[in-house]
């Protein structure tokens, strides 16, 4: 047979699983109805379990992996359609359409917002880009700004979560287990380190640099090619540079931005620290409430899955069946727990969408533990 003969056999079989397809759904509807009667679980471990067994002995050993693969997603359909057509509702839907009715129609220009570190901070000056009129309270770590917003002392709070070149603020990511806030803007601020001194200090003078992790992660060229000199890690990138301008000695610099030193009265010793001049960090705008805005397109949230094969294929497969674009996908072990993992997505989505809404309903009642961290706009 030529390729064109082959194609069509394969489009007649096609047309006989579709409909076998069709008749397995409706069956589904009336498992779907029993359930519904007797009071049972839409899931169902023990029977899946048996079903992927008896497949896999029928496809034979060549097959038996692939057809666990294809039934294993077959049976997440299933489960799916049994919900929609129990409407098997979840809190997550009152509580995302309380939130549209209650959010004003524009994002706040003025607010108190939490900030990390002091003034020439980049978490300030990405507050600067979210909010026109901001009353800016500092404080010393990332845990103080999240305990600010939760406790109700800060409307806002502004926190770095990835960076280009260093990646995610694993510290961040690890705090979201600890405090409860939802995402309600974000937005992409250029980072320009430059290493920063007292007038008449040169490069070859200084023996000691102070900057943030993350800023140290962002220059690890730069320090390289410097051996001598003693990197130490400061809480903050402005704060580092503020210390440097209080100091009685010359011999030691900050990484911080071009801000800090017009702020701290600090000159430019090297311009080029940056590893990459394309150096960017996306910062997130959290609040106590859940808030969103009209043109909110991005979703961020958190989950648990199963420890066994397959269940992230399965999560992904979601996604991809609605034309989902997933932006990120990050793994993060957790705080105290041996091999336990929580995953935090990114997709390009609205809640405004009914299908969205479902499958965020559907993920809240099918896995171990899920987190809607906001729908938002990134600018």
């Amino acid at each position: 047979m030529d390729l064109t003969e082959i194609r069509k056999q394969i489009n007649e079989i096609d047309e006989q699983l579709v409909a076998l397809f069709k008749k397995r759904m409706e069956t589904v509807v009336e498992v779907a109805k029993y359930k519904q009667e007797y009071h049972l679980p839409v899931l169902d471990r023990t029977r899946e379990r048996q079903v992927l067994c008896r497949v896999a002995e029928m496809a034979g050993e060549e097959l038996e992996h692939y057809a666990k693969v294809l039934y294993t997603t077959l049976m997440d359909v299933s489960r799916n359609y049994q919900r929609n057509y129990l409407d098997i509702g979840s809190p997550l839907t009152a509580v995302i359409g309380e939130a549209i009715e209650k959010t004003p129609a524009k994002f706040p220009t003025r607010a108190m917002v939490a900030c990390q570190g002091t003034e020439g901070a980049y978490s300030q000056q990405a507050c600067d880009q979210i909010f026109d009129f901001a009353n800016i309270m500092y404080f010393e770590t990332f845990d103080a700004v999240m305990g600010a917003v939760e406790k109700g002392m800060c409307r806002y709070g502004i926190l770095p979560i990835e960076n280009s070149s260093a990646g995610s603020v694993a510290q961040v990511y690890d705090l979201m287990e600890k405090h409860n806030f939802h995402i309600v803007r974000a937005v992409r601020q250029r980072i320009d380190h430059v290493l920063l001194s007292k007038r008449g200090v040169k490069l070859e003078d200084v023996k000691e640099i102070y900057s943030h992790p993350q800023a140290i992660a962002q220059c690890s060229e730069f320090l390289k090619a410097h051996p001598k000199i003693k990197v130490h890690e400061y809480a903050n990138t402005a704060m580092a540079a503020k210390m440097v301008a209080e100091s009685d000695r010359s011999d030691v610099a900050a990484i911080a931005s071009r801000a800090c030193g017009d702020l701290y009265d600090l000159v430019t010793v090297s311009a080029s620290v940056s590893n990459s001049d394309s150096n960017y960090t996306r910062f997130i705008c959290i609040s106590r409430d859940l808030e969103i805005y009209p043109g909110a397109n991005k979703i961020s949230m958190t989950l648990s899955l199963p420890h066994q094969p397959g269940s992230l294929y399965g999560m992904l497969s979601r996604f991809a069946a609605m034309g989902m674009n997933l932006t990120k996908l990050e793994s993060r072990p957790v705080p105290g727990s041996e091999f336990e993992f929580r995953f935090h997505f990114d997709i390009m989505a609205s809640v405004n969408e009914p299908e969205v809404v479902k499958l965020l309903c559907e993920l809240d009642e099918s896995t171990e533990r899920f987190v809607f961290l906001g729908n938002y706009q990134e600018m």
